[in-house]
């Protein structure tokens, strides 16, 4: 299992060139992610930042969330920033109106949580997983975790609050670690794709 694992971005809004980027510079085959066919031919899934109630509407529009869930279910790796964050929680604390969830990380999570986009800022976060100095966390409408439950893991933690969480292979973080140039984080998301697809060979 020495080729490099296929990793898709789901591309229906945000900062899907980003994380290609990251993800490519990471070693692994990165390839955008529209149709239930495309997430079928990948080994795990990045949900990036953008609007997550836009994201939620379009994956309902384009056909994925079922498929996304089921998958996400079986244990394929997902990785979520900021709105993917949001994606990938089992409860939203203040969801918009007709907004769902691909669930599968036991978390309470509340949107714009540290503020509008005027708002944003940058901040050095310890990430347990990562080895090295602190990741410089880009925090944009970033959501935080206000609870988890006993299966997920807590990886970081900004100014008292949740920020990056683990639950088996589901990885999520409140920041943007694709507009940093740093790809420790997307390498630990890799590292995780690799372990699985592994495991599945045996």
């Amino acid at each position: 299992m020495t080729e490099a694992p296929v990793i898709g971005v789901l591309a229906l809004q945000g900062d899907v060139r980003e994380h290609l980027t990251a993800l490519a510079a990471a070693d692994a085959a990165a390839r955008e992610v529209r149709r239930p066919e495309e997430l079928a031919e990948v080994d795990g899934l990045v949900i990036p930042g953008g609007e997550s109630t836009t994201i939620s509407k379009l994956a309902v529009l384009f056909g994925l969330m079922e498929p996304l869930r089921a998958r996400v279910r079986d244990g394929m790796p997902v990785y979520g920033t900021c709105a993917g964050m949001i994606m990938l929680a089992d409860k939203i604390l203040d969801p918009r109106s007709g907004q769902e969830t691909v669930g599968g990380i036991d978390m309470i999570v509340r949107r714009n949580a540290f503020g509008r986009q005027n708002e944003s800022f940058e901040a050095a976060v310890d990430v347990r997983g990562v080895t090295g100095d602190p990741v410089e966390g880009v925090f944009i409408r970033a959501p935080w975790v206000e609870s988890v439950g006993a299966a997920a893991e807590v990886l970081a933690e900004h100014d008292g609050h949740i920020v990056a969480v683990r639950q088996g292979n589901a990885l999520a973080t409140s920041f943007h670690p694709e507009l940093t140039g740093d790809h420790r984080v997307h390498g630990l998301f890799v590292d995780m794709v690799r372990a699985n697809r592994a495991a599945e060979s045996l």
